[in-house]
């Protein structure tokens, strides 16, 4: 959608009410008092349908068809029966209005035939007169920038810079309730309703450019296209803080929300992990999230997870202790040099330990001369301060101080003054000073916590996976086993094609030999040795154990046989109607140190492929111990994987500990994830147990189920992957060869060194204007980037054995959501100019966008750039001057394939 679409419809210079009325209690009625209620200075126009309508509604005069409007509208709210609502959008659409509001009746959230139908037809004629839908089943939105009540509910409002998203119509009132008791205030609030047409992908997108919006909290209960969500939600989170708030984590809330929307859900623990990959924060108690979105607006970024604690109580203070250790902070030790700043300004006044805790009737001095050696000690992320009243002693004068003190902080600073009065007095001076204060010490530490695991989820968000890293896979013959399987008519592999395909991507298997029948499971069990294991072989059963399938520490070929006869008789009493096909017969190892783990693929109806981790073995549905994320994993994602389970203590950590090689299950993660992307018709699997130990991770019983689909590898994921295939490399002149490829966060130290590189004119042509060194914030954006929506080919030089490669040059393209159109920008090092890097990198890109269909690439560059205009002129573009402004525009129609002839590709 193009974003200047959906300004109009949240910041509209008019508004046509269709379906006008002054009778009390209906959406109309409360729609046009909301509306001419506020300080909106906007034209309200209304539009009758019904017979015999007054001359005015509420002094307005009234209209009886769009086509007799004095203006067209930039929002149309639409306020009759579903059934005449395509009339009026098709007039709209010829009119020229292009947003529209359904508060019209009559479309069920149930999937009827009817109600389908009518959506169907609905949407199909809005998309043909390029009318974008609210709704329906929403309550509209608010904007208080423009005083624009644009809803159905009457709730007093106050500006703000927070927007607040909403798919559920109680929380539209409760939360503006809410936030006029806290004197709140929005930049945006907005009922979604059933997304029949703008859903969260769009609103986000637009929030992500409002300037008037820095924080965003989202209420949803599902999310229909999880792709265009996540790109996003995650170019959001890199600007803004972003706190989500989802219904459906207990079953029962799941299907009270599944059976209210009528949408089939995923599982929560993959909203959970989608959300962190998001760089989103998720909290559960609408009570503490704008207590978190105060901080994360208001703070510096957190650094880490160490907290010191400042007090003139110990109650308090080890309370406060608690609630971070039991979270999973940490409290800060403290350096020497910090203790003698403190020893020297305090003497015996202090406790000699974090939490300091100091005298009852500590003053402003006191808390001043804690705080300061603290700001300064590297050891300390976040400092919170508490105060309990005392007789005698000023706790606002101590706020005053304490705000003065942390003035220029870079660490976070939160506070707690308990009991009212003075205590109120105190939180407001915070308040005023942006400093974060809460009532509780309780309060200040969760809040501590949330920001500790939104530093996580920001870390996760600059993660890029490769959808091709280097290896030796063979994947046209793995893939072939799979459709092999499937031109069978097969869904389930044998244990063999399962053991290959693992191979294949260098997972360590034990070998398997397969038995018929039981006749023959004797004579087997002994050539393969003893210990052994026998495992049931159905097309039918994709989970063993579940059914008795299983059978372990067999001693002898009594032994086997009975297990077999077992292993019959445990299917027929819990899956009678399975196809047996004889029996898997494997000798079991000895690894006394060895861990048991399990790894699970399975894929989820909105974000596809999700692997879970965890204990594995005959325990494991004692023990509850999976983790899920989102594919795909690369090694710092697996590792987080891993240590988020119990199991992981066991061996997580550097190399070989504790018995066990963690960087083999890594590699099987990420191994796996990789299979994923090249073969996407594999739907489920499942390796159960893992055994890992110091000589590596192996696959002792691996299941994988298998389906067709139409889907590529990387088209099936919710995140697109870092695009591995678009590296090559380049020969630009005879004596210059390059490796051209998509930039990776891990390039920022390279990017650091190029920008340094770069003469103070190529910064400023390129910045467009004088700058000195970049804030890592921009940097940031610079190097993570979602390949959705935005492409940086790099050049780099071909080091010889030993030296790292030089960035030289880099062409960059931010892409609009609805792919129409495309900004670049191109600079080469200023002393690798003149070798035709700069025209390599611009065809390259240009190349790309037209590949992935991108309509149109635009740019600009300053007046007295003239080598950018000599290239953008032989590339094909069409160069104008703004002599106003002194700029240079370019545009190049990527549609037209006569200019194909002149970019020299």
């Amino acid at each position: 959608m193009s974003q200047s679409t959906l300004k109009q419809m949240f910041r509209p210079t008019s508004v046509v009410i269709i379906g006008a009325s002054e009778e009390s209690g209906t959406p109309a009625c409360d729609c046009m008092q909301n509306l001419l209620g506020g300080t909106f200075l906007g034209p309200v126009l209304p539009v009758v349908t019904q017979p015999d309508s007054p001359d005015t509604i509420f002094g307005q005069p009234v209209y009886t068809a769009i086509d007799t409007l004095p203006i067209t509208p930039d929002l149309a709210i639409i306020c009759v029966d579903a059934n005449e609502v395509p009339f009026y959008i098709e007039e709209l659409g010829k009119r020229g209005t292009q947003n529209a509001i359904l508060f019209s009746s009559g479309y069920s959230r149930f999937n009827t035939k009817e109600a389908v139908r009518k959506r169907e037809r609905l949407l199909a004629l809005a998309n043909k007169f390029s009318v974008r839908l609210l709704g329906p089943n929403g309550l509209g939105f608010i904007n208080p920038s423009l005083g624009i009540n644009a809803s159905l509910v009457s709730s007093p409002f106050s500006m703000g810079k927070v927007a607040f998203i909403t798919q559920s119509d109680s929380l539209f009132t409760s939360v503006l309730d809410w936030a006029v008791s806290k004197s709140l205030g929005f930049s945006h609030v907005i009922s979604l309703g059933d997304m029949l047409d703008v859903g969260f992908s769009e609103v986000l997108d637009y929030l992500h450019m409002d300037m008037n919006t820095r924080a965003v909290l989202l209420y949803l209960e599902s999310v229909a296209n999880a792709r265009e969500f996540m790109s996003a939600a995650r170019a959001l989170s890199r600007s803004k803080p972003v706190i989500v708030v989802k219904a459906g984590k207990s079953h029962a809330a799941e299907q009270a929300v599944a059976a209210h929307t009528g949408m089939i859900l995923g599982a929560d623990e993959v909203y959970e992990a989608a959300f962190k990959r998001a760089g989103m924060l998720r909290m559960d108690s609408i009570d503490s999230v704008f207590d978190t979105i105060q901080a994360l607006a208001w703070s510096k970024p957190l650094k880490g997870k160490r907290l010191a604690i400042v007090a003139n109580g110990g109650a308090p203070a080890f309370i406060a202790t608690d609630l971070l250790l039991k979270g999973g902070g940490e409290l800060a030790e403290l350096t020497d040099e910090a203790c003698q700043l403190l020893d020297d300004a305090l003497g015996s006044a202090w406790s000699y330990w974090n939490p300091l805790v100091m005298d009852a009737k500590a003053d402003a001095e006191m808390y001043a001369s804690a705080i300061k050696p603290l700001l300064r000690d590297s050891s300390v992320d976040g400092i919170l301060v508490l105060h309990i009243p005392t007789p005698g002693v000023d706790s606002a004068t101590i706020a005053e101080k304490v705000v003065k003190t942390c003035k220029r902080s870079k660490k976070v600073i939160l506070t707690s003054w308990l009991g009212a009065g003075d205590g109120d007095i105190a939180r407001n001076i915070f308040f005023k000073a942006k400093v974060p204060s809460y009532f509780t010490p309780d309060s200040a530490v969760r809040t501590f916590l949330h920001l500790v695991q939104y530093r996580r989820n920001q870390i996760k968000l600059a993660e890029a996976p490769e959808s091709r890293p280097d290896s030796n896979t063979d994947v046209l013959k793995s893939r072939a086993i799979v459709l092999q399987a499937l031109e069978e008519k097969r869904q389930m592999l044998t244990v063999q094609e399962a053991e290959e395909l693992l191979a294949a991507y260098g997972i360590n298997c034990i070998t398997t030999r397969s038995a018929d029948s039981v006749d023959q499971i004797a004579s087997i069990a002994d050539e393969v040795g003893y210990p052994l294991a026998i495992k049931v072989l159905s097309p039918d059963i994709f989970r063993k154990s579940q059914v008795g399938g299983v059978m372990l520490d067999i001693q002898n070929s009594t032994e086997a046989t009975a297990a077999a006869e077992s292993i019959l008789m445990n299917v027929a009493q819990y899956q009678p109607s399975a196809r047996i096909n004889g029996f898997a017969v494997q000798r079991m190892t000895q690894r006394m140190r060895g861990v048991e783990l399990a790894v699970e693929v399975d894929t989820d109806p909105q974000f596809g492929p999700v692997i879970r981790f965890g204990q594995g073995g005959s325990i494991a549905h004692l023990i509850q111990d999976k983790q899920t994320e989102l594919l795909p994993l690369n090694m710092s994602l697996a590792k987080e994987l891993v240590a988020s389970t119990h199991v992981s203590k066991q061996f997580v950590g550097h190399g070989t500990v504790s018995g066990v090689d963690a960087q083999a299950v890594y590699e099987l993660l990420v191994s796996i994830s990789q299979m994923l992307i090249d073969i996407p018709e594999i739907f489920e699997l499942e390796i159960n147990p893992v055994q890992a130990d110091s000589s590596g991770a192996f696959a002792l019983d691996a299941e994988i189920r298998v389906a067709w689909t139409d889907l590529g590898g990387a088209d099936q994921l919710a995140i697109c992957p870092y695009p591995a295939e678009l590296e090559e490399i380049i020969q630009v002149t005879d004596d210059l060869t390059v490796r051209l490829r998509p930039i990776r966060p891990e390039d920022e130290p390279a990017h650091w060194d190029f920008v340094e590189n770069l003469s103070p004119q190529d910064r400023r042509f390129r910045f467009f204007g004088n700058v000195g060194e970049l804030p890592r914030s921009e940097m940031v954006k610079l190097t993570q980037i979602d390949y959705d929506r935005e492409m940086a080919f790099i050049a780099q030089t071909i080091p010889e054995d030993g030296e790292n490669p030089i960035t030289v040059g880099s062409a960059r393209a931010i892409i609009s959501p609805d792919n129409e159109t495309s900004e670049f920008a191109v600079v080469v090092r200023s002393d690798w100019k003149r070798k035709g890097l700069g025209r390599m990198l611009m065809s390259h890109l240009v190349e790309y966008l037209r590949s992935r269909k991108t309509k149109q690439i635009t740019g600009e560059a300053l007046g007295d750039n003239k080598n950018m205009v000599e290239l953008a002129r032989s590339l094909g573009f069409v160069v104008s001057k703004d002599f106003n402004d002194d700029t240079y525009h370019f545009t190049l129609d990527l549609r037209d394939d006569d200019a194909e002839a002149d970019d020299g590709f």
